[in-house]
């Protein structure tokens, strides 16, 4: 093994990093295997992403980037299953992993996986390849069922994401708060956990002129826009959004913009549909549809804030690339965004989740856009640590810290943490 270029095997195997942004099974986990890898090969670092064959006619093997591939791996009928049902394929998934790797005669330093599906093979190959095991979780089945908002998470979800806490090497977190639920709920060792945040492309997220792409989009140029962008699923508090988008139109004129989701054909966008018609806000409400994401900084830069309603967020890379864009952001307290807004200054933190706080916070980033007291630069400001090269030097030390055996405090320091420009 040369510290500096590791062999790494990642694990996405429910959902394909280059699968479609925004819909039910691909949203910033994608995002984050994608940019994290990119980083990584840039660097040096070979890395084979490994995911789920689904029929999409995509080669085996895919070149992405310098020293990045994304493999496609056979597993029970190679179509579309649910995401439970995958986890009964796990073992043909082994099968062909271990056909792939000793056919083309390869051999790995370490494992990083993503998700609790994935984190499952990781384990096994962990075993039968004798390396370390790194997992991000991404997300916390116990913490989605607490919020009681859709079908509950499976008893064999909560007891497998158990077993890898206690089995993997080391854990990614996210954020303090989502290291805490490892604690309290998984009761996982805290020197295990890691946390590094997810990151956002500087590069491609930046401010433009909102009269511009308003324009290019064909938007009214004085109209209060909010954007929401995400997957439609219940946790996401889209609901939510809709009802104190409702309680906002009765004070003053409005648009809303909502980018994601499976298309018009799917309940959820139906349900959202009807909901938005019951409250009276059809005509103010677009559903814009999915958006591929090197297409999303003017709709960013075209709205007077992004919304964040969510119940439950492990990150909100959403978030980053809207505030990146120059553009503040009401949201929850979730994520990352409980500390990113709480000063203010890059938008509103709402902290009482109701509709009518919601609405008030949408309201005042409003005023504070129409008196012209956001500056887009100082926005983007408070997110230009997050740039992916910074979160590739902090996955870097996490690896080591597990092949010295020592805590990545205690390895040498990261370069200083670049401006945004």
């Amino acid at each position: 093994m040369r510290p500096d270029q590791l062999q790494l095997a990642m694990f996405s195997i429910h959902s394909s990093p280059i699968g479609e942004l925004g819909t039910k099974n691909t949203g910033g986990m994608s995002v984050y295997i994608r940019e994290l890898s990119r980083k990584l090969g840039s660097r040096g670092h070979r890395v084979d992403i490994y995911t789920k064959l689904n029929g999409s006619g995509h080669d085996q093997i895919i070149d992405l980037y310098d020293n990045v591939r994304l493999i496609h791996l056979s597993a029970g009928n190679n179509g579309h299953v649910q995401k439970l049902t995958l986890y009964y394929y796990l073992a043909d998934f082994l099968r062909s992993l271990e056909k792939f790797k000793n056919q083309q005669d390869l051999h790995y330093d370490l494992i990083h996986s993503h998700y609790w599906l994935s984190g499952r093979l990781g384990n096994w190959v962990q075993e039968r390849w004798n390396i370390p095991h790194i997992i991000m979780f991404h997300t916390l089945g116990v913490v989605k069922n607490i919020m009681g908002l859709a079908e509950q998470e499976p008893d064999l979800r909560i007891a497998t994401e158990r077993k890898l806490v206690k089995s993997s090497q080391r854990i990614l977190a996210p954020t303090p708060v989502e290291k805490q639920n490892l604690i309290e709920f998984y009761h996982a060792a805290g020197e295990k956990i890691g946390v590094v945040p997810c990151g956002v492309n500087l590069d491609l997220f930046q401010p433009r002129d909102k009269r511009t792409a308003r324009k290019m989009l064909g938007l009214d140029e004085h109209m209060p826009t909010a954007l929401y962008v995400g997957r439609f699923d219940p946790i996401k508090g889209i609901e939510r959004l809709l009802e104190a988008f409702a309680h906002l139109r009765r004070r003053q004129p409005a648009q809303l913009l909502l980018i994601g989701g499976d298309g018009p054909q799917t309940d959820e966008f139906q349900n959202l549909r009807q909901l938005a018609q019951e409250l009276g806000i059809a005509d103010s409400v677009t559903f814009v549809g999915r958006i591929e994401q090197n297409r999303m900084p003017p709709y960013y830069c075209a709205a007077d804030t992004l919304v964040i309603p969510s119940y439950y967020e492990s990150f909100g890379l959403v978030g980053l690339e809207s505030l990146a864009c120059g553009t503040p952001v009401v949201s929850t307290p979730v994520g990352a965004m409980s500390a990113i807004l709480q000063n203010g200054k890059a938008g509103a933190l709402v902290n009482n989740t109701g509709p009518v706080p919601l609405a008030d916070g949408i309201a005042s980033i409003f005023a504070k856009q129409k008196a012209g007291e956001f500056s887009a630069e100082k926005v983007r400001a408070s997110v230009c640590h997050f740039g992916w090269q910074h979160v590739a030097e902090d996955i870097l030390k996490e690896y080591a810290a597990v092949f010295n055996r020592r805590s990545p405090h205690e390895l040498p320091k990261a370069s200083a943490r670049a401006s945004c420009q």
